[in-house]
């Protein structure tokens, strides 16, 4: 009599739908900023800056972005994991579709709004998808990976690269302000909150993993993540 399969343990399938809502809403959320029109995160000025310059939807340069970023972690010696191949496509695809449905937003007060509800919902997709374990995400394992190469700490070595990124999008076109600086001060206190309230059970004292997967070093950086 043949055996019936395997069901994948409670736990794998928690991790799984953890990373995949997370990713889900990490986009979502980004598109929240892009409506709000009070600025972005750096690496989505740089984005928006990109799309400006070759016409693609914003989103599809994310994903363009994440794949060119992935290549550099070849000389880098970093492995990629679920996580970090999921975060490259579902982050993009997302952030277009929500983009699609979703109008443009007019006045004060309602951008403050968005702007306000699209860096809270960053936050629960950070803790969401960073506590599932599956691996850093493309960005985050090149803030990492230069980390270990070039002995710099993984404060210093982030700054530089969003610095970097910031003024490359500015001078693209992308849109920075007073959302790119709220974003910078709120997310980390806010991922924090959020990886205590999705991690799993039994980890709920143990520092923060990498984005999802196997612990990272840029687990302890993402009290600020680096955008993927």
């Amino acid at each position: 009599m043949p055996l019936a399969p395997a069901r994948p343990p409670r736990r794998l399938t928690r991790r799984l739908l953890q990373l995949y809502v997370g990713l889900a809403l990490y986009g979502a959320s980004s598109a929240f900023l892009v409506r709000a029109g009070l600025g972005l995160d750096p690496w989505d000025v740089f984005h928006q800056g990109l799309a400006e310059l070759t016409g693609w939807s914003i989103g599809t340069v994310s994903v363009a972005v994440g794949a060119l970023v992935l290549l550099l972690w070849v000389p880098l010696r970093q492995r990629p994991g679920l996580g970090t191949v999921s975060n490259v496509f579902a982050v993009g695809l997302s952030m277009d579709a929500t983009l699609a449905v979703m109008p443009d937003v007019h006045g004060t007060l309602a951008q403050a709004a968005v702007l306000t509800a699209g860096i809270i919902l960053n936050g629960v997709a950070t803790g969401l998808y960073i506590a599932a374990r599956f691996g850093p995400g493309p960005r985050d394992g090149l803030m990492t990976g230069l980390h270990r190469r070039t002995g710099r700490s993984l404060r210093l070595v982030r700054t530089g690269i969003e610095l970097t990124v910031l003024a490359a999008g500015v001078l693209l076109g992308g849109t920075a302000g007073v959302g790119t600086v709220a974003y910078a001060l709120a997310i980390g206190p806010l991922s924090q909150v959020f990886l205590r309230v999705f991690a799993l059970p039994g980890e709920e004292g143990s520092p923060v993993g990498g984005r999802a997967g196997a612990q990272s070093p840029d687990a302890a950086q993402v009290a600020a993540p680096a955008r993927g």
